[in-house]
């Protein structure tokens, strides 16, 4: 066989390994390795390019080195799970940058960083005055935290007693021009709903690159002509003007009669839709 054909299966093979291996080891070699998964990690990839462009080589030989490789950070997986001293010394653990608004320049020093660094890292996220901060630290994989002094944290309307409407994760259920049943199943709707509302945005399903609806059944869509623009739903904003204007009717059906039971009726029918109006109003409102 010709050392290029070979080395095409070999590379093929070790392809298919290494995947299944990493699909074994799970998410988190992919997003959150440690120093012990990093190492690991290098060697399993450098032993199957070795073994696959080294016609002499062995592959059983390499399988079992590969085998080694991706078996230690397993059991050191599982053995973290018990132990956090064993955790900390395979995982590292977070070191703190800032603390109660002050500098721990000992941590920063030992991490290997310098005061230009924390400062890169601060603008980062979007700070750029270092009294601000209250708490910062760098975690054991690398990622950065801050958590600013509540006086300059963001207003959020739990702070201001503001009611919000719930909201759940949209659901895709047009993509490339063909309907998803499923998710469209997932927040109650059919496809029925879905052409109606297509027909009420003036556009056919062939021509929707991209369709979300959301838990109040409004549904959105990306068309695949950039050139042409499809109005926003405008069902809650038009569901709350419309109660208002009841509400702003009754009020005057109350100060045009001369009857004292329509006055009463009329008046009292018109505080009761402005407590409704008040209730959802925040729904309502785009």
């Amino acid at each position: 066989m010709p050392d290029w054909i070979e080395i095409l299966l070999r590379s093929f093979f070790f392809l298919i390994v290494l995947f299944l291996i990493t699909k074994v080891l799970g998410k988190k070699q992919l997003s959150q390795l440690s120093f012990f998964e990093y190492v690991t990690g290098i060697t399993i990839g450098n032993v199957g390019a070795e073994l696959a462009t080294k016609v002499e080589g062995n592959i059983i030989h390499g399988v079992l080195s590969i085998l080694v490789f991706a078996i230690a950070p397993f059991i050191a997986g599982l053995i973290s799970l018990k132990s956090k001293t064993f955790r900390d010394l395979i995982e590292g653990k977070a070191s703190v940058f800032i603390k109660d608004g002050k500098v721990m320049e000992a941590n920063l020093k030992k991490e290997k960083y310098t005061i230009d660094e924390l400062l890169g890292l601060l603008r980062k996220k979007d700070v750029f005055d270092i009294s601000e901060v209250e708490f910062a630290l760098l975690e054991a994989n690398g990622d950065f935290s801050v958590m600013l002094k509540k006086q300059n944290q963001p207003v959020t309307p739990k702070d201001l007693n503001l009611p919000v409407a719930a909201v759940k994760e949209p659901q895709t259920i047009i993509m490339d021009g063909l309907i998803l049943d499923e998710p469209l199943s997932t927040i109650g709707l059919n496809r029925n709903w879905l052409h109606t509302e297509l027909d009420k945005l003036g556009v056919i399903l062939e021509n929707v690159f991209l369709g979300q609806a959301n838990s109040n059944g409004e549904l959105t869509v990306d068309l695949f002509d950039d050139k042409l623009k499809v109005p926003s739903p405008q069902e809650k904003p038009l569901m709350l003007a419309t109660l208002k204007k009841c509400q702003a009717d009754l009020e005057l059906f109350a100060l045009g009669t001369e009857s004292k039971e329509a006055k009463e009726m009329f008046s009292k029918n018109s505080e009761k839709l402005q407590k409704a109006i008040d209730n959802v109003a925040y729904i309502l409102r785009n």
